[in-house]
Parts: C-alpha cells; structure tokens; sequence
C-alpha cells in the first residue's frame, strides 16, 4: 500500500510559476514510476508528466518546454515545476505512483487555478 499526499496548488496570475509537491509512504521501496496528471472540468484526464527510477521523463505536449518534474527517491518524493503557467492550465492536478508489483496508486489531487 502506499499513501500519496500533494501540496503546492494554489491560485496564481497567468505567467507565473508554482511547485507541486508528492510525497509517498508506505511500501515505498516498490515504487518504480511517479508522474502528475491533470483534470479540467469536463475535460479527460490528461498525462502531465512523469519520471521513472531510472530518471527518464515524459511529457505531455502540452507542458513541454514550461514544467519539469523531478524526484527525490531517499524522500520519496515527486515534484513538478510549473512556469509560465496559462489559463488552460488550470485543473486538479493529482499524483500518480506506479509500483513494481504492476498496481498504481492515486492522491487526492490540488487545484491549481491560473487566472489571465
């Protein structure tokens, strides 16, 4: 089992930058992937970014150029950098884990709101 808590969200003008926080208890020692994903309202759930053990990232289109997610695996911990945020940015972003054992686990989410 592993329990994922985010922090960072918040309200922010368009062009400035925040810094989402995960971070994961538990079973930790079987985490292999941690990424963030993104819903808007009445939008899909959309990939943001993710990272695996070895460091390879990926990224949805688009965030590409503007946010960088990084983790701290002694903390068990995902971040994701986001600047020069916009409008459409604006969703819940949540936390995913993915474990070797092939489950994946899900946080609560935060609201980042990007006004124009």
């Amino acid at each position: 089992q592993v329990r994922l808590v985010e922090s960072g969200g918040g309200l922010v003008q368009a062009g400035e930058s925040l810094r989402l926080s995960c971070a994961a208890s538990g079973t930790v020692f079987r985490i292999d992937t941690m990424g963030w994903f993104r819903q808007a309202p009445e939008k899909q759930r959309e990939l943001v970014a993710t990272i695996n053990s070895a460091g390879n990232t990926i990224y949805g289109d688009s965030v590409k150029g503007r946010f960088t997610i990084s983790r701290d695996n002694a903390r068990s911990t995902v971040y994701l950098q986001m600047n020069s945020l916009k409008p459409e940015d604006t969703a819940v972003y949540v936390c995913n884990v993915g474990v070797t054992t092939g489950w994946d686990y899900w946080g609560q989410g935060t609201q980042v709101t990007v006004s124009s």
